[in-house]
């Protein structure tokens, strides 16, 4: 199947875009979408992939899609939370098994009732800092949840659809269905467009009428596109 039917309604991000859309390293994007070899004893060994990638390349370059963008950003608030490497490979075959998706962190399956598919995990995992987010309520529904969850859209499947990286009170999108999964703004006009514009213009009003869409989307647009990698 040719590549451009591939990619319709799946999303299309480098790792530098997916770098910047979650704040994770694109080192570490890499090695959790593609895995990676390294020495042991003067073997070499092949460390697969954390997240189920759906994307390998596209012309050469690495490349990953909506799904695991956000499946990423899921596996990096664990690590920023103290978990360790190998009890997050394990947790996240657990949850594949468990739940039967390739992506199951960032399913509603999981934001409704992750504590309790994180304490069967923990069973076969072990690891210390695993099961005191387990214990301790309030870290995942007070902490990690609202992060991970705020925004998303969810289908019928219970899979994420599309993402609200500013809130569903503002006007900047991410849907795989959409532009490749670019960040746009509800009217569909791509965000990098319109801060551009915004920065050339000095007019966020002028631009809203060049490019026909409501003042609130450039001004969304130009803070998204100014904010810190998130």
């Amino acid at each position: 199947m040719p590549t451009k039917f591939r990619l319709v309604g799946r999303g299309l991000y480098t790792l530098s875009e997916a770098e910047r859309l979650t704040g994770v390293p694109r080192t570490r994007i890499r090695r959790w979408t593609a895995g990676y070899e390294f020495e042991y004893r003067g073997e070499r060994i092949f460390s697969p992939p954390v997240v189920a990638a759906g994307i390998e390349s596209i012309a050469g370059a690495p490349a990953i899609d909506f799904a695991d963008l956000l499946e990423v950003r899921f596996l990096n608030a664990f690590r920023r939370h103290g978990v360790s490497m190998p009890a997050i490979r394990l947790a996240a075959v657990r949850a594949k098994e468990l739940l039967g998706r390739h992506h199951p962190f960032s399913t509603r399956i999981f934001r409704t009732d992750g504590r309790t598919i994180l304490a069967e995990i923990v069973a076969g995992v072990g690891d210390p800092v695993l099961l005191d987010l387990v214990k301790k309520q309030y870290v995942f529904e007070k902490v990690i949840a609202p992060y991970l969850y705020e925004g998303v859209v969810f289908n019928k499947l219970d899979e994420p659809e599309a993402w609200w990286p500013l809130g569903q009170d503002r006007r900047v999108l991410l849907d795989p269905a959409r532009s490749f999964g670019a960040p746009i703004c509800l009217e569909g006009v791509p965000t990098e467009i319109l801060a551009a514009s915004c920065r050339l213009e000095g007019d966020t009003a002028l631009v809203a009428r060049l490019f026909e869409v409501d003042v609130r989307s450039v001004s969304d647009a130009l803070e998204f596109e100014q904010r810190p990698a998130a």
